[in-house]
């Protein structure tokens, strides 16, 4: 490369690059599908995230979600900018895991009350699968609009089996008991996958 010119280095290095990268994913030896139609994902499932806030007394052994910042003295009845991190079961029926049962993953992250008139949330947060059905991740995250009976959040990737993985997870609420304990019904509908 002594005698090259400096753009024509450039250039070579450049080809070199892409080149190395076509190789890398070759390797890998996934192939991508996206789905031509809303009405049929490449991979769906349905999930129950069950979430236990910490009630500041006696719930310590049960808790999975605790606040990590007060409601603000803008709204005290919807929580405005009080932070939630949690590590929840999710299950593949709507009850929690009993006795040394698994759940099928965690879900991993926080959530925000962002609204002052009423309630509603932000979610970040990753389903944290390793079972013998699936390893890896799915990320997801959006407004839960609570108010609404059926909202959406979007899957913005993933890892392992659900590597690189769009679409869409549709939240429910399928129960809540006051303040300290909620169980969402998630319908994910992935419309790009890796396989």
């Amino acid at each position: 490369m002594q005698g090259l010119a400096a753009s024509s280095k450039l250039s070579l290095t450049i080809v070199v690059v892409v080149f190395l990268l076509g190789l890398a994913s070759a390797a890998d030896g996934r192939r991508r599908l996206v789905s031509s139609s809303p009405d049929e994902p490449c991979k769906k499932m349905t999930l129950y995230f069950h979430d236990i806030l910490y009630d500041g007394g006696n719930n310590t052994a049960n808790a999975t979600s605790a606040a990590a910042t007060n409601p603000t003295a803008l709204s005290n009845s919807t929580y405005l900018g009080m932070l939630v991190v949690f590590n929840d079961p999710v299950t593949e029926r709507n009850v929690l895991p009993v006795g040394k049962e698994v759940p099928a993953a965690r879900a991993q992250g926080f959530y925000f009350y962002d609204k002052k008139e009423s309630f509603n949330a932000w979610f970040a947060f990753s389903l944290v699968f390793n079972s013998t059905e699936h390893k890896g991740t799915i990320n997801l995250m959006g407004a839960d609009l609570m108010g609404e009976k059926t909202r959406d959040i979007s899957v913005v990737g993933g890892t392992g089996d659900f590597f690189m993985a769009r679409g869409i997870a549709t939240l429910r609420t399928d129960a809540l008991e006051g303040l300290y304990y909620f169980r969402l019904q998630m319908d994910i509908k992935l419309y790009e996958c890796y396989v």
